[in-house]
């Protein structure tokens, strides 16, 4: 019986120290440089160290893998702006094909620029012809008054709010018309961009005037 459990011992004993041996083998070392530069091997890495890179060396010293250098502040910005730039390439390679899909040569926004200026012009038109009419009443409403004045009569509320309302006609087709002016600004920019556009991407040049007006005569 005793003779049974020294033998289990033994191998007991035999197997940690195997065990011990093959764990020891396993464990890792680092090389590194330290603040002074100097190469330093250890089973550890201060936390500043690794900011500078190191090597993961076997326990026969061979090199398992090396760890680059933390980037820096100037490496991580340029990173970021190289990423921003790719990002913007694509939303632009997005638009290109979107803007090829809507016209196929510069002409055919420049066509598309007119006929929609021409709309809204149209519209300004139909409003300063409307304020031509309102402005006409407005006179004779005023010129009824200045008789009633003049006459010593006194001016009926009700002629007083026509005339009121009729100023007020004026200002909200005038700001119409401003808002409607200012959307054919934008929308000369927008269409000009898109013409520029074009004609890089295409590599054909525009032919028509940007001024629809050259193109009525």
């Amino acid at each position: 019986m005793a003779n049974r459990l020294t033998a289990l011992s033994v191998k007991t004993t035999a197997l940690a120290l195997a065990l011990g041996f093959s764990a020891q083998a396993a464990a890792n070392m680092y090389r590194y440089t330290d603040e002074n530069g100097q190469i330093v091997i250890s089973s550890t890495i201060p936390q500043e160290a690794t900011k500078r890179g190191y090597d993961i060396l076997s326990n026969n010293g061979r090199v398992i893998e090396t760890i680059p250098p933390a980037p820096t502040e100037e490496e991580i910005a340029a990173r970021e702006a190289e990423k921003q730039r790719q990002k913007e390439l694509a939303e632009q390679r997005e638009q290109d094909r979107a803007l090829l899909k809507r016209f196929s040569h510069p002409d055919q926004a420049v066509k598309a620029m007119h006929r929609k200026v021409r709309e809204l012009e149209g519209l300004i038109q139909l409003k300063r012809g409307n304020i031509s009419v309102i402005s006409s009443q407005l006179d004779n409403e005023q010129s009824r008054a200045a008789n009633m004045e003049r006459a010593g009569r006194e001016i009926p509320e009700g002629t007083l709010e026509k005339i009121r309302r009729l100023e007020a006609q004026i200002r909200d087709i005038e700001r119409e018309i401003a808002s409607q002016t200012q959307e054919i600004d934008e929308l000369r920019k927008a269409f000009e961009d898109d013409i520029e556009r074009l004609e890089e991407v295409t590599g054909e040049a525009r032919t028509l005037p940007l001024d629809h007006t050259k193109t009525d005569n």
